[in-house]
């Protein structure tokens, strides 16, 4: 294009202007001048994860239950429905699997049916059991309480006939009269205090009770 070197100039320094118009046009805002009318682009924020209050496990360790032996639910530790804490999960049966802890109050027995939630989301629960812990008292799992899964040192029991007995309470509340109290676990027999007058099942790796009269 011909023209004069005056007026060459000025279109050049037009020109100039333009295109920097049009290389502002695309900023985020970051720059001296003021933000364009563009939207600009931002990086996504994820929100916050919702929990379901359910573990990778039905009724995992620290979980808690509701209400109920026979019919009962996960729910949230923190939930007003929550009464008992898991404190150990086995799978399979009760009866000749491993021993819950001692305190234990008392063990749901989780059978192969299909809640609404479930480890993988199939639906099914392996068969199991749950030892579980009052989150309040009374903790009849206690030494002396007169309940729970296991018998234990410093549990009482009464003859219940044919030398067969069963645990009460040491303090008398229950309806049977304590007449024995468990005060060691041994190995063997013979390793029993001599003021022992009745051997008492416990299982476990001292699975004999040594209990005196009351």
């Amino acid at each position: 294009m011909l023209c004069a070197p005056l007026v060459c100039a000025l279109l050049m320094l037009v020109l100039a202007a333009l295109t920097g118009c049009a290389q502002s046009s695309g900023t985020d805002g970051n720059g001296d001048g003021e933000e364009s009318g563009h939207a600009r682009r931002t990086t996504p924020v994820p929100g916050p994860t919702r929990t379901s209050g359910y573990g990778p496990v039905f009724l995992g360790t620290d979980e808690c239950s509701s209400f109920g032996r026979e019919s009962f639910a996960e729910v949230p530790c923190t939930s007003e429905r929550a009464a008992a804490r898991v404190i150990a999960r086995h799978d399979g049966r009760a009866r000749g699997g491993r021993p819950c802890p001692a305190t234990t109050d008392f063990v749901l027995h989780i059978s192969e049916r299909r809640p609404s939630a479930d480890e993988d989301g199939d639906g099914a629960v392996p068969q199991g059991y749950a030892c579980m812990r009052n989150l309040e008292p009374p903790h009849p799992g206690d030494p002396g309480g007169g309940g729970g899964p296991r018998t234990i040192v410093g549990d009482c029991v009464y003859g219940a006939g044919a030398g067969e007995v069963r645990e009460t309470a040491c303090d008398g509340t229950d309806e049977n009269v304590p007449e024995y109290r468990v005060t060691a676990a041994v190995a063997k027999r013979p390793d029993c205090p001599a003021s022992t007058e009745l051997y008492v099942q416990l299982g476990g790796a001292e699975p004999v009770g040594c209990a005196r009269p009351l």
